[in-house]
Formats: C-alpha cells, structure tokens, sequence
C-alpha cells in the first residue's frame, strides 16, 4: 500500500532564495515521503509576517515545525513523527 501523502506549509515570501532552497529540500524528500506541499507567502498576512519574518522559511507540519535550515532527512523525521 502507498504511504498517504504529508500536509505541509512551506512559509516564506515572493523572492528569498532560502526560500528556493528549501524548496529544493523537499523535492528530495519528496522521494522518500509523498509530500502534498502549500506554499504560504507571509507578506499576505500581519500575524504570520510578526512571527516569522525573521525565520524563513519554516516548514510546518501536524507534528511540529522545521525553521531553516533544514535537510530532506529532517522532513522525512518531522513527517513520520520520528523524534530524537
């Protein structure tokens, strides 16, 4: 049976390279781990422009959230529950 696609939230903005970058990363996880990926753009919202405006990107899952930055096996661990 194939493994249920993950919801994440990928925050970050229109133009940051981090941005780019961590969506790269989770291309790669994606091949582990079927990832159903929103991209949110903090800029067209006040609150979350207050919280993570200094943070991006931040990945955000049911599990918890991966502030940059982050690699494909970190995704894989946040998404699977997986805890040190």
């Amino acid at each position: 049976m194939a493994e249920e696609a993950q919801d994440v939230e990928l925050l970050g903005t229109l133009g940051c390279h981090l941005c780019e970058q961590a969506e790269a990363v989770l291309a790669m996880a994606s091949r582990a781990v079927p990832l159903k990926i929103q991209r949110v753009d903090i800029a067209d919202d006040e609150q979350l422009l207050a919280v993570y405006a200094e943070r991006i990107p931040v990945l955000r899952h049911r599990q918890g959230e991966l502030c940059w930055p982050f690699g494909a096996l970190d995704v894989v661990r946040l998404v699977r529950g997986v805890v040190d």
